[in-house]
């Protein structure tokens, strides 16, 4: 019995210790070189209520990315009409789930159902025409490739905020998909909210167009486009006065190279004007397109096209080979970094939008920490003061077992990475009381044993024996309603559910395990004749 005992003692300090090992980077940071390679190096993670920081939701327009896949699927159905020799008088986007196509023979019909069904099975073709001279068609696409393309539009925005929050240094960020369309960001500590915002919503769509020298700029001002180009317009601020002024470019409408080949986006200082640029590199595939186009066009303006905003449209000189560009402009340093970060994350695969934005100062998180710590110091003193009093000697001991409780909640949220808020707190505050019920279940029971005249060690053993189940059942059940709250809650309420979770476990094994070790040793095997409780 006395070798089970000490096992036991010997599991609960390996227990505490390991523990400690988990909380020591939360209080110190000072560690030897050696220590990263044996123990834990992260730290409690505190909440954007407790440190201050930036609260987003938002909205990713993927309405707007299945557009853009039916475009892709146009430019890629012209290319494949041509090949199988299919003359079509019209193919167009109608909507956001159909291509409009109408054939220029009718003997074409069957050639075309043959090669959607071989490429594009995504695609229901319905026939729309009325002249059976020029048949029309409705290629509709599938609702379950438009859901699949939705999703992936909110994976990929979730990925590509993150990168760029990543490169951006954000520590502790908490980036999570939503019902919907939606985006989770808590970004704590940050203190500049609107360059990040900024960071996050920015498309960052790269793309080089060629000017449109062939036709008149003024008469396209006048609203005379031509066919295949378009007018975008570069923003030029004066640094003195912040003056806007939009200067107008008529482009072509067809996008020669985007950023997708990029492989790197750095921030250079221009060695003439000491003004810093941004110098992009391309991939093998992307170098040759670059060095084709500007062999192309030598003499001729490329246009440096992002977000549909002109950056730059430089004369092309010579072909250039390499697979390196710049992006020159007025920008300040934190402009161009910001800039290369969205470059080298990619492009939003849509545009998004912020739908719920909350800012909370670092001195409102302060004060949130000061009066969170004071209730549970407060809390738990008066606890441990009411024990001490009403069960004496055994009140001491479920003391004790209860500032191991809250230890053992602190190592548990830093052994699994979880983040502390305030609703957090109230959660150890609630475990507080829980743990300590246990340990009265306990006592009370002892204490009825003792009336009917029983030893010592055997009311310790019917106490602990007849309590366990209702202790049990008590617990098993709130751990339940703790994880269905983590499960399908959000922000404040899974703060809540992650420390109650953490508190149940660690007061289970607390109150039942570490203080019948105590109670077993002190009135078992030691000199104590008489239980004071």
């Amino acid at each position: 019995m006395l070798n089970r005992l000490g096992l036991r003692a010997v599991i609960v300090l390996i227990v505490i210790a390991i523990a400690f090992l988990y909380l020591s980077p939360s209080f110190t940071k000072e560690f030897p070189s050696w220590w990263s390679n044996l123990f834990p190096t992260e730290k409690i993670h505190l909440g954007l209520d407790l440190q201050g920081g930036i609260h987003l939701v938002l909205e990713v327009d993927a309405i707007k990315a299945v557009e853009n896949h039916l475009e892709r699927v146009v430019e890629d159905l012209k290319q494949d009409l041509r090949n199988n020799k299919i003359r079509y008088l019209e193919l167009k986007r109608d909507g956001s789930d159909k291509i409009f196509l109408t054939l220029l023979r009718p003997e074409d019909g069957d050639a075309l159902q043959d090669m959607l069904m071989t490429n594009y099975p995504d695609f229901d073709a319905e026939y729309t025409g009325s002249d059976q001279s020029q048949p029309a068609y409705s290629l509709v696409l599938i609702q379950k490739s438009k859901g699949r393309i939705m999703k992936m539009a909110v994976d990929q925005a979730l990925e590509t905020i993150r990168n760029r929050i990543d490169q951006f240094g954000v520590s502790e960020p908490d980036i999570r998909p939503q019902e919907g369309n939606t985006i989770l960001i808590q970004l704590p500590g940050i203190s500049d909210p609107k360059r990040a915002i900024d960071l996050i919503g920015k498309t960052a769509l790269l793309e080089f167009k060629m000017v449109d020298e062939e036709n008149s700029l003024e008469e396209a001002l006048k609203g005379n486009i031509p066919p295949g180009s378009e007018i975008l317009y570069q923003v030029s601020v004066d640094p003195k006065t912040s003056r806007r002024t939009k200067i107008p470019y008529l482009l072509k409408k067809r996008t020669a190279l985007t950023g997708e080949y990029l492989t790197d986006a750095r921030v250079q200082i221009d060695s003439q004007y000491n003004e810093p640029y941004v110098s992009i590199s391309f991939d093998a595939r992307g170098a040759k397109l670059f060095e084709k186009i500007t062999g192309e066009n030598i003499k001729k303006r490329l246009a440096i096209v992002l977000d549909d905003t002109v950056n730059s449209a430089p004369v092309i000189q010579d072909r250039i080979s390499g697979g390196k560009a710049q992006i020159t402009g007025r920008f300040t340093m934190d402009e161009a970094r910001d800039l290369a970060i969205v470059l080298r994350a990619g492009a939003l695969p849509a545009p998004v939008k912020i739908i719920e934005e909350r800012t909370v100062g670092p001195s409102l998180g302060k004060d949130s920490i000061q009066k969170g710590f004071k209730s549970v110091i407060i809390g738990g003193l008066i606890v441990i003061l009411f024990m001490m009093i009403y069960y004496k000697i055994s009140g001491v001991i479920a003391d004790l077992a209860l500032v191991l409780n809250v230890l053992f909640i602190m190592a548990g949220l830093a052994f699994f990475g979880a983040t502390l808020t305030l609703p957090g707190i109230a959660g150890i505050i609630l475990t507080i009381g829980m743990s300590v019920d246990a340990n009265v279940l306990i006592f009370e029971r002892i204490r009825e044993e003792l009336k009917l005249g029983k030893t010592n060690r055997a009311s310790i053993e019917s106490g602990y024996g007849k309590a366990l189940v209702t202790i049990l059942d008590a617990n098993i059940t709130t751990l339940i309603a703790a994880l269905v709250l983590f499960q399908f809650g959000t922000g404040p309420v899974r703060g809540f559910a992650v420390t109650l979770s953490i508190g149940v476990i660690a007061s289970l094994f607390t109150a039942v395990f570490v203080t019948r070790i105590i109670f077993d040793y002190l009135y078992g095997f030691g000199k104590m004749k008489k239980i004071s409780i």
